[in-house]
């Protein structure tokens, strides 16, 4: 029998807790660490589930194509099916599709351009709890927590924002970090700000009473 992972267990674990503290207490975790508040994060997107595509081919009108790839990460073009693109660059997918369509075409020169981005789940950025729209959002260069605020429309009446924490896994290691979403949103307070990360959940309680 095949063992099967949960890596979300353990942030599923720490937003049970923050649960449980939130209302009762300020918040147990530390800030995010100076090294990590201002750090620009170099990183290149990969194509993922749900992304929607332009295959063109250079010179040859009737293999330009447009999909979406599918939930098992595969995308099929008019002369080659179940291509694996999840995980990939479109440089790298580019690549792929040349060498699959060497048996058909001479030289092929392909182009693949991304039109829409969900990208893969370590490099969405998501929300949980007491956020107006909980979701998962691309992560985009140069994103910081006061944007990916924005992009859920804040937080709801009952959100204890300065309890809410950040889960990070970084240089090999997992940490949580304390947050102040009330301070940066409903005080202005700029300094509550951090950049954020690849991968970064944001976890918002419910503020009790």
């Amino acid at each position: 029998m095949h063992k099967i992972s949960m890596p979300y267990l353990k942030p599923l674990g720490v937003f049970l807790a923050v649960m449980l503290v939130a209302g009762c207490s300020s918040n147990q975790y530390p800030p995010v660490s100076a090294d990590q508040r201002s750090v620009e994060v170099d990183y290149d997107y990969v194509i993922g589930a749900g992304d929607s595509m332009e295959i063109f081919v250079w010179g040859n009108q009737e293999l330009t194509t447009t999909g979406i790839v599918r939930p098992d990460g595969k995308f099929t073009t008019r002369l080659v099916e179940d291509l694996e693109a999840s995980g990939k660059t479109s440089t790298e997918l580019a690549r792929d599709i040349e060498e699959a369509y060497s048996e058909y075409v001479k030289s092929a020169v392909v182009s693949v351009i991304v039109k829409s981005f969900k990208g893969v789940p370590v490099q969405q950025v998501r929300v949980i709890g007491e956020a107006s729209k909980p979701l998962s959002v691309p992560f985009n260069k140069h994103m910081s927590l006061l944007d990916l605020m924005i992009a859920v429309g804040g937080m709801t009446d009952y959100a204890a924002g300065n309890k809410a924490v950040l889960i990070r896994s970084f240089e090999g290691r997992e940490d949580t970090f304390g947050l102040r979403l009330d301070d940066l949103i409903r005080d202005g307070d700029i300094s509550a700000n951090v950049t954020l990360f690849p991968g970064d959940i944001v976890i918002i309680p419910e503020s009790w009473f």
